[in-house]
């Protein structure tokens, strides 16, 4: 059988499978994330062993946390660059693999990875202008524009958007290594830690806390709605509860106050304001939908 390799390489943990999308997924594992050299050799342990078992492996695709050099041609393509991430700054993430299994890299941000495979088989089907944000430990944003992925000088960083911070209100400084009060720096899962000293699973569905937190990510969320114009917004990501929802499309509505006269923004953002339509699997899929590309 000829199998897709994807990997979903987070800061926290890699997420391996085979397969040619959600009917067939196979074989997902998950390991944390260590050194570079640890965790991208059980990664290529994990597709030898594929290999062995008989399968074809066509392609691998990595959708990997960044910054990284998505741009092929580039010198540095495949690599994860300026990560803050220790010990994984300049790594050659599709030099080790295509060395190891002798098979195409497909290679983008996990964002843009999630985006994909939502277009492919999820909640972005049919669309050819989406936006997707995974909000958890950072925050990310991937973006498809007219069918394809957005790259540029290398790739979307929405995550540090920087957003009005009213300090009287909210006086917490932010936490961003680099830009203090970016989206990032207020609104990710450690941010609302560090502001409430709890974790954010652990706090109530009243507190004050996520009222604050919609505020936020409506504010990233319209700059990019009055900026790319998508057809769709998918959140994702270990923060984006149920009950954040219908408080950031209230909070979005508000912000954009009519501005924009469109039926799925003045009728229709419950389904313009979405969760993924993969789930937790968008991901790993997204990988493996580069992977299929990659062997074109």
């Amino acid at each position: 059988m000829q199998l897709f390799g994807g990997i979903e390489a987070g800061g926290t943990k890699f997420v391996c499978a085979v397969g040619d999308g959600p009917e067939t997924l196979r074989e997902v594992r998950r390991f944390p994330t260590t050194t570079p050299q640890e965790t991208l050799g059980r990664a290529i342990a994990y597709f030898r062993e594929i290999q062995a078992g008989g399968d074809m492996l066509r392609a691998v695709g990595v959708a990997a946390f960044g910054p990284v050099d998505p741009r092929p041609g580039s010198p540095t393509f495949g690599h994860i660059t300026s990560t803050p991430k220790p010990g994984w700054a300049n790594t050659d993430v599709v030099g080790e693999l295509r060395a190891a299994l002798n098979v195409p890299v497909g290679f983008d941000t996990d964002v843009n990875g999630a985006v994909l495979g939502e277009h492919r088989w999820g909640t972005a089907q049919g669309l050819d202008t989406v936006v997707y944000f995974t909000v958890g430990t950072g925050i990310g944003g991937g973006a498809l524009v007219a069918g394809k992925l957005l790259h540029g000088m290398m790739h979307p960083e929405m995550g540090h958007l920087r957003i009005p911070h009213d300090r009287e209100a909210d006086p917490f400084p932010g936490i961003c290594p680099y830009h203090g009060d970016c989206l990032e720096g207020l609104a990710s899962g450690p941010a609302i830690e560090a502001r409430w000293q709890q974790r954010g699973e652990t706090l109530p569905p009243d507190h004050p806390a996520w009222d604050l937190e919609a505020r936020y990510l409506a504010l990233g969320v319209v700059n990019v709605i009055l900026t790319l114009s998508p057809q769709r917004v998918i959140l994702g990501g270990g923060v984006m509860q149920a009950m954040l929802f219908p408080r950031v499309r209230r909070e979005v509505r508000a912000l954009l106050n009519g501005y924009i006269a469109v039926p799925a923004l003045t009728e229709g953002l419950d389904r313009y304001i979405v969760p993924p339509g993969l789930g937790d699997r968008a991901g790993v899929l997204g990988a493996i939908a580069l992977a299929q590309h990659a062997a074109t």
